[in-house]
């Protein structure tokens, strides 16, 4: 059995330049070896050199028709993962996709079974989740720390120059932009994560301007059972925020760099307040970009499923769907 994945790249992007091969550098179990550009050679050769990656290509197809690759990561336009995902299961490679996995259901339903029939592993890159500041939110729940849960609040934005980002994917809706799929898909995966439940409705408002035709702000609103309620807000157009915080009957607690602790060097920051308002801090430490690969990784050398599964995903893309047709119709939808 291997000792390490030898993994290739689809695409050029800045999350792979910036975090995913560097991550794959940093992990025990993987190796970059190839990676493909669809449009020039050149940008796989510069690509390449600037990472010491041994094979460039000049298209996804003769990547993925690299024997010696064995898991391929894609961080594509979101419009493009169903076919990208699809011809690299049909070629035997396991796939590990860039959030969010699709742009409906019924897409990742596709690639999922795309993935079973050819016998590969499948997972959408939520790299977050395997930060373990967030298993030990779960253990102060799950103590009573805080009392019974009632509400969760989370909040993912940042501020883009708009009139400089005519060609930004994300700002393309025949692409599957907006600020609702690019970051809001966190803030919805987090409210399921953490308090392991799936909500029943939804409702989701936001800014579309004609000239975007995309959300640039949403807020919306998950409706669980027990009277817990989730809300979330995502943008464009806010100053930087990545954070949920928990709250219960007898305090709450705040994760101020929930999504992106990396770029704290790692340092996830825990407050826990008591009803009486006091508050003390922990702090957990991890590597969640080299951690999401060491897990795939190991998953495909040992055969197991990966912590967060199939069902998971497709349960995830229910309700971001859901949250995007109530933006676009202005109603209360049902997951």
């Amino acid at each position: 059995m291997n000792k390490t994945i030898k993994w290739g790249i689809l695409g050029t992007a800045g999350i792979a330049r910036k975090a995913i091969i560097p991550a794959i550098k940093r992990a025990n179990n993987a190796e970059v070896i190839a990676v493909a550009s669809s449009s020039d050679i050149k940008k796989a050769e510069e690509f390449g050199t600037l990472f010491d990656i041994p094979k460039k290509y000049g298209s996804y197809d003769e990547l993925l028709d690299d024997d010696e690759i064995e898991a391929v990561y894609i961080p594509l336009p979101n419009n493009l993962h169903v076919t990208w995902v699809t011809k690299a299961a049909e070629k035997g490679k396991h796939v590990l996709c860039e959030k969010p996995a699709a742009i409906t259901v019924e897409e990742v339903k596709y690639m999922v079974e795309a993935c079973k029939r050819n016998n590969v592993l499948f997972m959408e890159a939520f790299m977050y989740q395997f930060h373990p500041q967030h298993q030990r939110v779960k253990e102060l729940i799950e103590s009573g720390a805080i009392g019974d849960v009632n509400l969760m609040r989370s909040s993912f934005s940042y501020s883009m120059n708009l009139e400089n980002e005519a060609q930004n994917i994300r700002l393309n809706p025949e692409l599957g932009g907006g600020s609702l799929y690019d970051v809001g898909c966190y803030c919805i995966h987090a409210s399921r994560f953490i308090l392991d439940k799936e909500p029943k409705q939804v409702f989701a408002s936001g800014d579309i301007p004609a000239n975007f035709g995309v959300d640039l702000t949403t807020a919306g609103l998950l409706s669980f059972e027990e009277g817990i309620t989730a809300s979330f807000s995502c943008s464009f157009q806010q100053p930087y925020e990545n954070q949920y915080t928990v709250i219960g009957t007898k305090g709450k607690i705040d994760v101020p760099a929930a999504f992106r602790p990396d770029i704290q060097e790692g340092n996830g920051q825990i407050l826990i307040t008591d009803q009486n308002g006091e508050t003390r801090e922990e702090w957990v430490k991890g590597d969640q970009y080299a951690l999401q690969i060491e897990h795939f990784s190991n998953c495909v050398l040992s055969g197991n499923k990966p912590v967060y599964s199939v069902e998971q995903i497709i349960a995830n893309m229910k309700v971001l769907e859901a949250c995007q047709k109530s933006l676009q119709q202005n109603k209360l939808m049902i997951v």
